[in-house]
């Protein structure tokens, strides 16, 4: 955990570096407000080429140039995910605390919406969670 904070020595008039707690990223359900996600469990991924990698979009026009933001988090499989523990090869992710839908996982693989594939993936929405910092 990266921490930082500046003290003034008595004695001299420069700053002292001191550990100052980070704020930590933390995902909840919208709707029961459970921690479903952190900052340590985000897998990172490469920004593809946007909707010129789904076949749909593949045609010229106004859409080629515009750059989309990632609207999910794909993470690492958490023992919350009940489905994944049950063996299922792909399926939706519910809140183990309100069983809202927060997303889906596919052992296979799935495409974000900036084009890049994850694989495996265990994709929970933007729209369905919470940023908050603690």
């Amino acid at each position: 955990m990266d921490v930082q904070m500046e003290t003034v020595n008595a004695s001299e008039s420069k700053p002292v570096p001191e550990l100052v707690p980070k704020p930590q990223l933390v995902y909840r359900c919208k709707k029961c407000r459970r921690i479903v996600a952190s900052e340590e469990i985000i897998v990172p991924h490469e920004r593809g080429n946007g909707k010129e990698s789904f076949r749909w979009r593949k045609r010229g026009g106004k859409y080629q140039n515009e750059e989309a933001n990632c609207s999910s988090i794909f993470v690492e499989p958490m023992k919350w995910m009940q489905t994944v523990q049950e063996g299922s090869m792909g399926e939706k992710l519910s809140c183990i605390g309100c069983n809202s839908r927060l997303g889906s996982f596919n052992w296979a693989g799935m495409q974000c919406n900036c084009g890049a594939w994850v694989n495996p993936a265990f994709q929970l929405h933007k729209s369905r969670m919470d940023e908050c910092r603690m």
